[in-house]
């Protein structure tokens, strides 16, 4: 039988410092165990929170279709007046095409000198100017817009400078859709809820808390979402969707 040669000063010190360090470790490793089982504990106690969603079909029936006419000549006098003869040619064809004077509502014209420019220094020689004047539609017939703006190339093949970004299509209805779209999402909400509770034995209660989804207003077939809600308005047909999260109590 050998026997164990006595530990040095340092070698005991080392030991108890060990010694500590497992003890501290237990303690919090136990006291971390003891929270995370009271929060599932909590959680289990005070419900169940559940998603629910709502989905329905719009029209649109507000549209809103800015054109721009933008151009560039030797003087700002010869810019101006080239402006002001293409918005004439706009305008007419928006109101021959079936728009109401009243329904166009026309920007103040703007121009600017384009600046002469050497090795990354301006001359101070303006080369030309260029004017720019908006037409703004506005008008509840959607259909018609759309038309319009779809055979705009009739015009641009005259000479005109027109820039047509395209009509935006609004939905005015959409504050007397929300009450209801909820109300949906809250069944729905309830629906899951009561599936879930009642496959393990338990009861759906009374609503403890409710929070509400952003609305995405999108094109039919879009999955497009954003965290503070999405508004598609280049589309005439669209998708209103919403979320509500619920917490039900459990019986």
């Amino acid at each position: 039988m050998t026997s164990q040669a006595p530990m040095t000063s340092v070698e005991r010190r080392q030991s108890i410092l060990y010694i500590v360090i497992a003890l501290i470790l237990a303690v919090a490793l136990g006291g971390g165990l003891v929270k995370v089982g009271a929060g599932f504990a909590s959680r289990n106690a005070n419900g169940i929170t559940m998603t629910g969603s709502a989905k329905t079909t719009a029209t649109a029936d507000n549209a809103v279709w800015t054109l721009n006419i933008s151009l560039t000549r030797p003087t700002v006098a010869d810019a101006v007046t080239r402006v002001g003869s293409d918005v004439a040619s706009v305008t007419k064809y928006l109101t021959n095409g079936g728009i109401p004077a009243s329904a166009l509502t026309l920007g103040s014209v703007s121009t600017y000198g384009n600046e002469e420019w050497v090795n990354g220094n301006t001359t101070g020689r303006i080369l030309n100017y260029r004017a720019s004047r908006d037409v703004v539609v506005r008008s509840t017939d959607v259909q018609l817009i759309s038309k319009l703006s779809q055979e705009i190339g009739t015009l641009l093949q005259t000479g005109v400078s027109v820039n047509n970004y395209g009509p935006q299509y609004y939905i005015s209805t959409l504050p007397d859709m929300r009450p209801k779209l909820l109300g949906e999402a809250m069944m729905d909400a309830k629906v899951r809820a009561e599936a879930i509770t009642k496959a393990v034995g338990g009861n759906v209660g009374a609503v403890q808390s409710v929070k509400s989804g952003v609305f995405q207003v999108t094109t039919p077939d879009s999955t497009m979402t954003q965290d503070t809600g999405a508004y598609d308005t280049t589309s005439i047909e669209k998708s209103v969707t919403t979320t509500v999260s619920v917490t039900f109590a459990l019986k």
